[in-house]
C-alpha cells in the first residue's frame, strides 16, 4: 500500500506543479492587468485631488475662520454656517433657484423629447438640418443671449409687441416681481434644450427598431408608442438631464446678473448670485460667509441629486 501511494504522490506531483505554475502565471497577469489600470487612472485622480478634492477640503477649512484682510484669521468653528443658516436671504434665494430650476428643466425635456422625436421621424438631409439648428444655442454665450433677451423684454421690444398684436397691454417683463423669474426662464430654456434633444435623440436611435414595428403591427399609435415604448426605455437618460439640469440651473448667475442683478426686490437673487453678492458685501468676513454659503449650496444640491436617485431606480440599459 505503501508503495502504491507512493506512485500515485510522484504521478500526481507533475500535474500540480503545472498547476500551481498556471495559478501563479494567471496572478501575475492579473496583478500586471490591476497596475496597468491603476496607472491608466492615476492622471486623472491626481487632477481631481489638485483641482476638486484638495480646493474642497481647503474651502471647509477656511470657512471655519473668521477670514479678514486687515488681520490674522482666527478659528470660529461653525459660526459662519449659523449665520447663514439664520439668514432669511440665503433661503430665499434658494427658493428662487428651485423655482427657476423648476421652470427651466421641465421645459427643458418636453421640448427636447418632442423635437427628438420629429427629428428621428423625418429623413436624412432634413435631419441634419435640424440637428444644426437645433444645436445652435448651446454655442452662443449666455451673456450675449442675455442682452438679446433685455432688448426683446423692453417696453417696445417684440415680446411687447406681440402680445400687442393679441390686444394686450405691454408688460414690464423684467421690472414686475409676478414676470422676472420667468422672463429669466426663457433664455436658459433656449440655451439648454439643443443639447438634451441631441441626447434624447441619440437614446431613441439606440432603442432597438424592432420594438416599433411589433407595437406597429399591433396599432400602436404615435401616442401609445412614446408612452409605453420610448418613455420608459428613456427613464435612465431622463434621470441624467433631471439631475444635471436641475444642479446647473438651480446655481444659474450670469442670467440674472445681468438681466435683473437679482431683481426687482431679489424676486431673481439666484443662490450663487447671492453668494457672489455677499462676496463683494462691504461689511467684515464677508469672505466667510459666502464660503459657508456656498459649501451648504453643495450640501443641498448633493442631498437634493441624492433623493432624486432614490426615488427614481435606475435600471439596466436595453438588451444591454
Amino acid at each position: 500500500m505503501a508503495k502504491e501511494a507512493t506512485g500515485l504522490i510522484e504521478r500526481a506531483s507533475p500535474r500540480m506543479v503545472a498547476r500551481r505554475r498556471a495559478t501563479a502565471r494567471a496572478q501575475r497577469r492579473l496583478s500586471d492587468s490591476t497596475l496597468t489600470a491603476y496607472l491608466m487612472i492615476a492622471p486623472m485622480v491626481g487632477l481631481l485631488a489638485v483641482f476638486v478634492l484638495w480646493p474642497l477640503v481647503y474651502a471647509v477649512w477656511l470657512s471655519g475662520h473668521r477670514i479678514s484682510f486687515y488681520q490674522p484669521s482666527v478659528w470660529v468653528g461653525t459660526q459662519f454656517y449659523h449665520f447663514v443658516l439664520t439668514d432669511p436671504r440665503f433661503w430665499h434665494s434658494l427658493r428662487i433657484g428651485i423655482g427657476y430650476a423648476a421652470m427651466v428643466v421641465p421645459t427643458q425635456m418636453v421640448l427636447a423629447l418632442l423635437l427628438a422625436s420629429l427629428i428621428k421621424a423625418v429623413s436624412g438631409p432634413m435631419a441634419a438640418v435640424l440637428k444644426t439648428t437645433v444645436y445652435v444655442p448651446a454655442v452662443i454665450s449666455s451673456v450675449v443671449a442675455s442682452v438679446v433677451f433685455v432688448f426683446i423684454y423692453q417696453d417696445a421690444g417684440l415680446a411687447n409687441w406681440v402680445i400687442g398684436l393679441l390686444g394686450m397691454k405691454p408688460v414690464a417683463w423684467l421690472n414686475d416681481p409676478s414676470t422676472a423669474l420667468p422672463a429669466i426662464a426663457a433664455p436658459g430654456v433656449w440655451l439648454g434644450f439643443g443639447i438634451a434633444t441631441l441626447i434624447l435623440l441619440a437614446a431613441m436611435l439606440d432603442i432597438p427598431q424592432s420594438y416599433y414595428e411589433s407595437a406597429a403591427l399591433d396599432g400602436a399609435g404615435w401616442f401609445r408608442t412614446m408612452r409605453y415604448i420610448t418613455i420608459p426605455l428613456l427613464k435612465n437618460v431622463f434621470l441624467f438631464l433631471f439631475v444635471t439640469g436641475f444642479t446647473l440651473t438651480v446655481q444659474e448667475f450670469q442670467l440674472p446678473l445681468i438681466m435683473t442683478g437679482g431683481g426687482p426686490v431679489d424676486d431673481t437673487n439666484t443662490p450663487n448670485l447671492f453668494i457672489f453678492n455677499s462676496f463683494r458685501d462691504g461689511t467684515p468676513y464677508a469672505t466667510s460667509f459666502s464660503l459657508a454659503a456656498s459649501l451648504l449650496l453643495f450640501v443641498v444640491l448633493g442631498a437634493i441629486s441624492l433623493i432624486v436617485f432614490k426615488l427614481v431606480r435606475s435600471t439596466k440599459a436595453v438588451d444591454g
